[in-house]
């Protein structure tokens, strides 16, 4: 099928676009292993306070490091799109017989496969820094669609915001206004047991907070699953949504052709 062929095409063109720019995949993992080591060091006497409820503060912080790393990438990935804007390539692909929804298939696959690389190095860095995964190679794999699945949720509102603004300055502006709470107010780097009841009533609506809570419990011995469905879920139905909002931004900004 053309859709299918056209989606290949966008997903090769996007892998190249993105291994020519390595500075910019040396910082993306680079940051969030940095994060690791300096928070795993600064709060590792954390795991001694009794409500803490872990023996390592490193096994508590790491999945919260894999999910952040996917989620950083996702939430600038509207950046191609704009780049893409500036030389003139998108208005030339949504004026070519191209398939509409090969630009967007194209450009989650190719954030899936460099959210899965991303992950699995944050994995490999975790577990050198002493994170363990009881739960095997079975809770690893879980734990990486669950990332990617936040990463593309991001990913994908980010190519919205990028469709309406169509500048770079704007757009890291957002991103960065919204991801840092989206850091600090969440269980990422403390048991929200720990954190004033506000904060703890904000993660509740945190979309990072859903996948850090659901990417622990996957890597455990026995996983509490209603707490991995009902987060999986939310992330799921957030992701659902974030469709709707870039196909209708796709659709706004070809009406300016």
């Amino acid at each position: 099928m053309k859709v299918w062929s056209d989606t290949l095409w966008i997903f090769v063109r996007s892998i190249r676009l993105y291994v020519r720019t390595p500075f910019i995949v040396l910082m993306t993992v680079i940051q969030p292993i940095l994060w690791m080591f300096l928070f795993g060091e600064v709060f590792s006497s954390m795991a001694d306070i009794p409500s803490f409820g872990g023996d390592s503060y490193i096994e508590f912080l790491g999945p919260g490091i894999v999910m952040m790393s996917t989620m950083m990438a996702g939430a600038y990935a509207g950046l191609g799109i704009i780049s893409d804007y500036r030389e003139g390539v998108l208005d030339r692909l949504l004026i070519s017989p191209i398939h509409r929804s090969a630009i967007v298939l194209g450009g989650l696959l190719q954030e899936s496969v460099t959210m899965v690389i991303q992950a699995l190095l944050m994995i490999g860095a975790a577990f050198l820094l002493g994170t363990s995964f009881s739960g095997g190679i079975v809770g690893v794999i879980q734990l990486i669609i669950i990332a990617v699945l936040l990463g593309l949720a991001m990913g994908v509102l980010s190519t919205s915001l990028a469709l309406l603004v169509l500048k770079e300055e704007s757009l890291t502006a957002a991103v960065s206004f919204i991801t840092m709470p989206l850091l600090f107010l969440s269980g990422m780097f403390v048991p929200l047991d720990l954190v004033p009841p506000w904060i703890e009533k904000f993660a509740a609506f945190n979309p990072l907070n859903w996948a850090v809570e659901a990417g622990r419990e996957v890597i455990t011995a026995q996983p509490d699953w209603d707490i991995v469905i009902r987060y999986s879920s939310y992330l799921l139905l957030m992701f659902s949504i974030a469709c709707v909002f870039v196909l209708l931004a796709f659709r706004k900004y070809q009406k300016t052709l």
